[in-house]
C-alpha cells in the first residue's frame, strides 16, 4: 500500500475506534511495526493525529475562531443527511457525460461525489473534498480555482476577480446555499458571495439544492434573485404553499423523498471527521 493511501486508511481507523496501539495498526494495515511507527510520527507532526505511549489517537477538534463566519462543514453535513443524500442523488442524475459542470463547496453538493463516480464529465467546484474524492474515485476531469482554502467550511475562494473560473463556461451549475426565500438565494458571508456569483456568472441553468430546513432560514446578504435559479430539488418536508410560490416565480420545483442511509456506509462515507483529515493529509501530500 502507498504511503498516503495507508496514512489515509490508519486515519479512518483512529476515527473510528478513536484510540489504536501499534500493534493492531500492524495487523489491520498489513504493514510491519516500524513503518506503523514512521506514520505515526508523520501524522502527529501535522497535527493529524495524537501520539501515546504505545500507539496512537484520534484527533480532538479543538473549537477555534473560523476566518468565515459562515458554520463549519463538519458540523453540517450531520444534519439532515438522509434528505441531503436524496437530493444529491436527484442532482447528479441531472447529468450527462461530457458536460462541463459546477458545484460550489456545501455539504449537499459534496454527497453527489458518490453518484458522479461513473460519470464523464469536466467539473469544476471549489470544494477541495469535492476534487478530493473525485480524483480517488472516478474519471472524471476535475478543475479547482485557486486561492485560499478554508478548511473548516471546505471552500477554495481567491480574493480576485480574474480568476480561474472566467475561462470555464457550464452547461449547468449546482449549488447549495445557505437559506432561500423569496428574496433569492441568501449567504451569510461576503467572501462567499464574492466568489459564489463569479461561479453563477459562468454557467447557463443554475440548480440550487436545498432541503426544507433552508426555507426557515434568514441572512443578511443576498446572492441572487429567484430569476436567475432554473430548478431547485428539496425534499418532501417542503411545505405546498413554499413549492407554489417558487414555482409562480418561474423556478422548476422538484422534490424527493429522504433517502435511507446504511449503517455501513454512514460510518463510511459520511464521516465528517475522517473527511476533514483527508483534506488535510491530501492538502500535505500534493503540496510537494
Amino acid at each position: 500500500m502507498v504511503n498516503h493511501k495507508r496514512r489515509k486508511r490508519l486515519l479512518k481507523l483512529l476515527a473510528e475506534h478513536q484510540t489504536a496501539t501499534v500493534q493492531q495498526l500492524v495487523e489491520w494495515l498489513n504493514a510491519s511495526p516500524a513503518t506503523v511507527r514512521r506514520d505515526i510520527s508523520w501524522l502527529a507532526a501535522r497535527n493529524l493525529l495524537t501520539r501515546t505511549r504505545g500507539g496512537a489517537e484520534n484527533l480532538v477538534q479543538k473549537k477555534r475562531q473560523f476566518p468565515l463566519t459562515s458554520e463549519t462543514f463538519q458540523n453540517n453535513i450531520q444534519c439532515f443527511a438522509a434528505r441531503k443524500r436524496a437530493i444529491a442523488r436527484h442532482a447528479a442524475a441531472m447529468c450527462t457525460d461530457g458536460e462541463t459542470i459546477i458545484i460550489n463547496g456545501g455539504t449537499t453538493t459534496f454527497m453527489m461525489a458518490e453518484f458522479l463516480a461513473e460519470k464523464q464529465l469536466k467539473i469544476l467546484t471549489n470544494s477541495f473534498l469535492m476534487a478530493e474524492r473525485l480524483l480517488v474515485t472516478s474519471q472524471n476531469e476535475i478543475i479547482v480555482p485557486g486561492g485560499k482554502v478554508y478548511r473548516e467550511q471546505n471552500v477554495i475562494l481567491s480574493p480576485f476577480d480574474n480568476d480561474i473560473t472566467q475561462h470555464h463556461y457550464a452547461s449547468k451549475m449546482f449549488m447549495s446555499v445557505y437559506g432561500l426565500s423569496l428574496l433569492g438565494l441568501m449567504e451569510a458571508d461576503p467572501l462567499l458571495i464574492q466568489a459564489e456569483k463569479r461561479l453563477i456568472s459562468q454557467a447557463e441553468e443554475l440548480v440550487v439544492m436545498a432541503d426544507s430546513s433552508k426555507f426557515c432560514r434568514k441572512a443578511g446578504l443576498i446572492l441572487c434573485g429567484l430569476d436567475r435559479v432554473s430548478t431547485v430539488i428539496t425534499d418532501t418536508d417542503a411545505s405546498d404553499k413554499a413549492v407554489q410560490l417558487l414555482e409562480q416565480y418561474g423556478v422548476k420545483v422538484v422534490t424527493v423523498e429522504p433517502d435511507h442511509i446504511a449503517p455501513d456506509t454512514s460510518a463510511s462515507y459520511f464521516n465528517p471527521q475522517y473527511d476533514l483529515q483527508s483534506a488535510a493529509l491530501f492538502q500535505t501530500e500534493t503540496s510537494h
